[in-house]
């Protein structure tokens, strides 16, 4: 018997290999462009669980629908996305489907920034202040009504591209240049130029968290609270990530009872949350929310925190089935920590062998090899590398995990 097809938008390396994809039960949907420009076809060649690779340009408006039409009869089991530029099709397609999903409207909301906080702020949630902008002049304006740091983002990108904090105006014009320069996603995306708008808000002070939230019709089965450290300087780009956050057991519940605000406020129905929190003088403020798995390996860390396989479990909702009983705490804690270098040419990486043979390290990793370029640190793809650890505590995890990203030594040699 053939098993049923599911729908996969967005390529995704290395892809989920888990059983819930049969043989030729996967239908993978990805733009043209970064099809031919990843080599898709070539990575997915061979693999038992493809189906067929399907291209389409699904960010295109009406894109959903116009594949339901080509394909009514497909009767898929699921269709999920595993990228954030997915989301709002996947979402759609479910709909036309008739299959669970995040709800179309929901995914709109959350994948436009600025949607995003005047719709929670009315039903409120605790926001930044915030104004969509066009030009320089228009960012000067807000400062001049907003005393005190701004940030200043895109309202529709990811990875904390193109996003910077500013403390003065007089840094607005380079700024506002290197946001607009700042937004090259390469072979990630088609070619086709995507409409960029912009975003200026108040900065909030606080220490940073996110929600995982597994979801179903509404209402919450799962949720994990990560603690987040930043990289010092004025790009809000992801340094760690530590699983469950060491929080106290009420701060943690008021970060969730404020996620579950933000998705009865869009009207979420079932699949995964990534909601962003800064918290200040014991206040949550929102910093965005994704309807997708969390990045960074945060999935991984939730995992082998809690025992359980977080990514199963949200295909089994999926489809509509229930999932077997869902933990409530973590047996223990897994963090991740990412690596900085300077730009230029990397001549040596000392210090990996020994970072992996350390005690409770899972994986440790450097993405550049000597002759490779480093970049600037502008968003999370320009990372130098990343540990993966376990403890039995928050505490231990996040120790062990610093410890181990400072034995890794990239040396490069600046550019001229």
């Amino acid at each position: 018997m053939t098993a049923r097809p599911v729908i996969i938008v967005g390529f995704l390396a290395p892809l989920p290999t888990r059983p819930e994809f049969e043989d030729a039960s996967m239908v993978l949907v990805d733009e043209p462009d970064v099809i031919r420009n990843r080599d898709v076809a070539g990575k997915m060649a061979g693999a038992p669980m493809l189906r067929e690779l399907v291209p389409w340009e699904y960010q295109v408006a009406g894109a959903a629908d116009e594949f339901y039409n080509t394909y009514p009869d497909l009767d898929p089991a699921y269709v999920v996305p595993l990228v954030e530029y997915a989301t709002p099709f996947a979402a759609r397609l479910a709909e036309r489907y008739g299959l669970p999903g995040a709800t179309s409207g929901a995914a709109q909301l959350l994948r436009d920034k600025e949607l995003l906080r005047r719709v929670t702020r009315a039903a409120g949630v605790d926001n930044p202040a915030s104004t969509a902008v066009d030009t320089p002049d228009d960012v000067r304006a807000f400062m001049a009504a907003n005393p005190g740091r701004v940030v200043l983002k895109p309202a529709n990108r990811q990875a904390s591209l193109g996003t910077k904090v500013l403390h003065d105006v007089a840094e607005v014009d380079q700024a506002w240049q290197e946001c607009l320069a700042g937004q090259d996603e390469g072979i990630l995306v088609p070619e086709r130029e995507i409409p960029l708008r912009m975003l200026v808000e108040t900065f909030v002070s606080g220490a940073e968290y996110s929600v995982e939230m597994l979801v179903r019709d509404g209402v919450p089965l799962f949720t994990n609270v990560t603690g987040k450290t930043l990289f010092p300087g004025p790009r809000p780009i992801e340094l760690g990530h530590l699983v469950p956050a060491d929080l106290p057991e009420d701060t943690s519940a008021l970060l969730a009872e404020r996620t579950g605000a933000v998705l009865r406020a869009v009207g979420f129905g079932t699949g995964i949350v990534h909601c962003e929190w800064i918290l200040a003088d014991g206040t949550p403020y929102l910093v965005e929310c994704a309807g997708r798995f969390p990045g960074d390996g945060i999935t991984w860390l939730i995992d082998e925190a809690y025992g359980f396989p977080l990514a199963e479990r949200y295909y089994t909702i999926m489809r509509g089935e229930e999932p077997p009983a869902l933990p409530g705490k973590a047996e223990r804690a897994a963090a991740v920590r990412f690596l900085r270098a300077e730009p230029g040419e990397v001549v040596a990486v000392e210090g990996l062998e020994e970072a992996k043979a350390m005690p409770g390290v899972l994986s440790a990793s450097v993405s550049a090899a000597p002759g490779e370029e480093v970049r600037e640190l502008r968003s999370s793809w320009d990372r130098a590398g990343s540990v993966t650890v376990v403890a039995d505590t928050p505490a231990e995890a996040a120790v062990l995990a610093e410890k181990a990203a400072g034995a890794i030594k990239v040396q490069v040699r600046a550019a001229e």
